[in-house]
């Protein structure tokens, strides 16, 4: 069954201190296209996180947005920077003497001079990250998916519809185009019989064969023997289990292309007009089929 590439989903997973995450957006897109928004601290994961992505779909613009709490008690921790605490002290104690002071070097003094003391955060252990990450990951992902599915189904039953509809109107045309033929000879055998009124010599025969040409220039039985195979084809990648976007998209240029032939060999308003309608279905069609993997 086809599936959109229109989707969204999230997920959380949680192990020990660490809970993960995940917020996937699903977007139109010729190719897989994965763009990952993480922590600094989870940029090392970021490939790891793509591959299980790319296991479930083919196409479309995902932006993974990942999120980490670490509820340690240990997370926070100090540093001291000891070569700039000495040095603020020898100036301290330089100034004490330029003046002769007697009062001592306090702590509180050292303390008052700018990033002596620093908070850091102990390092990532990424083993503990992505025990936490990868399930996140991986539920948000069949999410999508699912959701992908589902969008795919309603999609599905549209272009079917449509599908059909495009398929009467063409078996119309095919009605009606068996008189085409006949309409242009008439024409032809009209024309002439007025230009040559006064004149002699004509050979009938001649002008038959000539009617006969035109008649078969504008006999448009291959072109509907090609849509209903397009149709067909159609029909057969809605219902495999394979990406079919890129296939479906070549159809439709195809049937537009038969349209086009069949809109210039028309040889009443009527047909001129079923065509505008078929190429309007058309384009409903295509429009839908920009939404599928």
């Amino acid at each position: 069954m086809i599936k959109s590439m229109t989707a969204f989903s999230q997920a959380t997973h949680t192990v020990g201190a660490i809970t993960a995450d995940v917020t996937l957006r699903s977007y139109n897109s010729k190719t897989l296209d994965l763009a990952c928004h993480c922590p600094e601290s989870c940029q090392a994961l970021e490939e790891d996180i793509r591959k299980i992505i790319a296991k479930t779909h083919d196409r479309g613009r995902i932006e993974i947005k990942l999120s980490i709490r670490d509820e340690a008690k240990d997370l926070e921790q100090f540093d001291v920077d000891t070569p700039r605490a000495l040095s603020y002290y020898q100036a301290l104690k330089k100034i004490k003497e330029d003046l002769n002071l007697s009062s001592d070097i306090t702590l509180d003094q050292l303390l008052a001079a700018r990033n002596i003391i620093v908070p850091s955060r102990k390092e990532a252990d990424m083993e503990s990250l992505w025990q936490a990450v990868a399930p996140c990951v991986k539920t948000a992902c069949a999410a999508l998916d699912l959701m992908r599915r589902q969008e795919g189904k309603n999609l599905y039953a549209d272009l079917t519809s449509r599908m059909d509809d495009i398929e009467t109107k063409v078996k119309e045309i095919e009605m009606e185009a068996k008189g085409i033929p006949l309409v242009y000879k008439q024409r032809l055998m009209e024309r002439i019989a007025l230009l040559s009124a006064d004149a002699e010599g004509l050979d009938p025969v001649r002008i038959s064969q000539e009617a006969a040409i035109l008649a078969d220039k504008s006999d448009v039985s291959e072109e509907i023997t090609r849509l209903y195979s397009h149709i067909q084809q159609f029909r057969q990648v809605l219902e495999s289990g394979e990406p079919g976007g890129r296939k479906l998209n070549f159809l439709i240029q195809e049937f537009n292309r038969e349209f086009n032939t069949i809109g210039s060999k028309a040889g009443n308003a009527s047909l001129s007009h079923q065509v505008v309608e078929l190429k309007s279905e058309l384009e409903k069609i295509r429009e839908q089929v920009q939404n599928i993997e």
